[in-house]
């Protein structure tokens, strides 16, 4: 958590600035959080707990690669075609969709911790449903509730490590999700290859998707000693409990002290947002439902540009098109020629987790929107060079990758098929250490009596534009050839990268009450 001492005296000091000019009062912030203070180890496993969560969101987004090239004839007795893949895929991300913004409900009733829990019993039962499955529409209803775990987790997870996190490491802490989530489709990708080639594929794809509720039940233990976060612990009128939880988690010898400022802080901000809410319904007494919550997100314009930036990030994250390489990068491999397809797409998902690496690294130092600034660019380049290498090689529709194979023999196809993958590898990397873990700094942006209803509206932004991409990707690889699909994820890369340089401030090493204070007086853009 932050130390937060000398916060006062910051918001005396914008206030008084006339001209609305951030620059000077927000200087003294990055001395103030000092980055060479240590992160304690309670801290350290609180967040590796929660990070199972994105170890089961990376599973189960990567495992679905391997298994769509190992099904066969094992669901309702047929070939699947480029349809049933489809919404086989999509419908993880349209059920996390739903449940992005309904947990965000009840993360606020009943605090973060249960909707934690609740993740966990959805991802078991996914994952026994999909193992079960011997019909297309049994394995749709197993990924739909796997979906909607993910959805739980993907909004909840973040959220929970922001609150608990120090501004000056909060970045590298959020991140340790993100990595958590690539490492998780890793091991998908390994697990993938490992039973498609040793096992009956008959048989393998099942282990393959059930695996997934191990860790789910290891967490499910875990989260009896987890704690619930301070802030929604002040909140809830619960303030000696948060002085606690904030003393275990600091690092520093005046933990004691740290604590009571930073209590002192979550209750001023409280007050004042229960004050402003008064105020804004003419003294009537704020009855604090999801529709006042809901009334105020759209209402006060911080809160609205929080949105806006929030959502612009989260659904520039998907329609990039990164997800149609985790959902079907097997399947374009196959397409490609390569032998052993789910084993090519493993130097996809190390890429993934190599690059993540890096960013918990540079995200405090470099900060969120340079880091974007620098990395788009990168992935705007691997796309066009993907559809150059598409361009030379004559595919085969995605519905029939068997023969793609049979093509593969010309030296002009090899050239062309290397280009395609070291031009992913481009993409991938620029991707993880940029907009694979900025859009989740999302709870930075929202004062705490909207963060969990931002943070899931938000979040229900990704999976949108998730469900969009799974949905569309193969269908589009054949209607618009693979050339012109890659060159369209790249216009709208360009697009993101303008609307990031306009629109989001840095909010690096600023506490949480401090980074909502940015959007004050308009985009906070200087």
């Amino acid at each position: 958590m932050e130390n937060s001492a000398q916060e006062p005296l910051i918001r005396n000091q914008e206030n008084q600035s006339e001209d609305g000019d951030r620059e000077a009062s927000v200087a003294p912030v990055s001395r103030r959080h000092d980055p060479d203070e240590g992160v304690g180890i309670f801290l350290w496993l609180l967040v590796l707990s929660a990070g199972i969560s994105g170890l089961l969101f990376g599973y189960d987004t990567g495992v679905i690669s391997a298994t769509l090239v190992s099904i066969g004839t094992s669901l309702s007795g047929r070939e699947l075609t480029s349809f049933d893949k489809s919404i086989i895929t999509s419908s993880t991300s349209l059920f996390a969709l739903i449940a992005s913004p309904l947990s965000s409900i009840l993360a606020d009733a009943l605090g973060r911790k249960p909707v934690i829990l609740l993740a966990d019993a959805l991802f078991i039962v996914g994952a026994v449903v999909q193992g079960g499955s011997y019909t297309v529409s049994s394995m749709v209803l197993g990924r739909s509730i796997v979906g909607a775990g993910v959805g739980a987790a993907s909004f909840v997870t973040p959220m929970y490590i922001a609150e608990l996190a120090p501004a000056a490491h909060r970045g590298r802490l959020v991140t340790m999700n993100n990595l958590a989530i690539t490492l998780g489709q890793v091991v998908a990708y390994v697990i993938g290859w490992m039973f498609s080639e040793l096992v009956d594929p008959a048989t393998g794809w099942r282990w393959m998707v059930g695996l997934g509720a191990l860790p789910a039940a290891v967490q499910c233990v875990l989260i009896v000693f987890m704690p619930e976060t301070p802030r929604w612990l002040v909140k809830a009128g619960k303030s000696s409990a948060a002085k606690r939880v904030i003393r275990q988690t600091l690092a520093s010898s005046s933990s004691s002290n740290e604590a009571d400022h930073i209590v002192t802080d979550i209750q001023n901000e409280v007050r004042a947002e229960e004050e402003s809410r008064r105020l804004s319904r003419g003294g009537a007494k704020d009855n604090q439902g999801w529709l006042s919550t809901w009334r105020e997100l759209i209402a006060v314009p911080k809160h609205r540009r929080a949105l806006a930036i929030a959502c612009l990030l989260q659904g520039l994250q998907q329609l990039c098109g990164f997800n149609s390489l985790m959902y079907f990068s097997a399947t374009i491999f196959a397409l490609l020629g390569f032998t052993v397809p789910t084993l090519t797409s493993l130097s996809v998902a190390t890429t993934n987790f190599a690059f993540t690496i890096a960013a918990l690294l540079l995200i405090d130092r470099v900060g969120r929107r340079r880091i974007l600034l620098f990395s788009i660019p990168f992935m705007i380049m691997g796309l066009l060079l993907s559809g150059f290498g598409f361009r030379v090689i004559e595919l085969p529709s995605t519905s029939d990758t068997a023969v793609a194979t049979a093509k593969f023999g010309a030296p002009a196809h090899n050239t062309a098929a290397t280009i395609v993958l070291i031009s992913m590898i481009l993409y991938v990397a620029s991707y993880a250490i940029g907009l694979g873990v900025v859009p989740w700094m999302q709870s930075e942006l929202f004062p705490l009596s909207v963060r969990s209803l931002g943070s899931g509206i938000a979040t229900a932004s990704n999976w949108s534009a998730n469900f969009v991409v799974g949905l569309s990707f193969l269908p589009m690889m054949d209607a618009l050839t693979p050339t012109w699909t890659f060159v369209l994820y790249a216009v709208v890369c360009a697009i993101g990268w303008i609307a990031v340089w306009a629109i989001y401030p840095e909010t690096s090493n600023l506490s949480l009450e401090e980074a909502t204070g940015l959007l004050e007086n308009g985009w906070g853009v200087r």
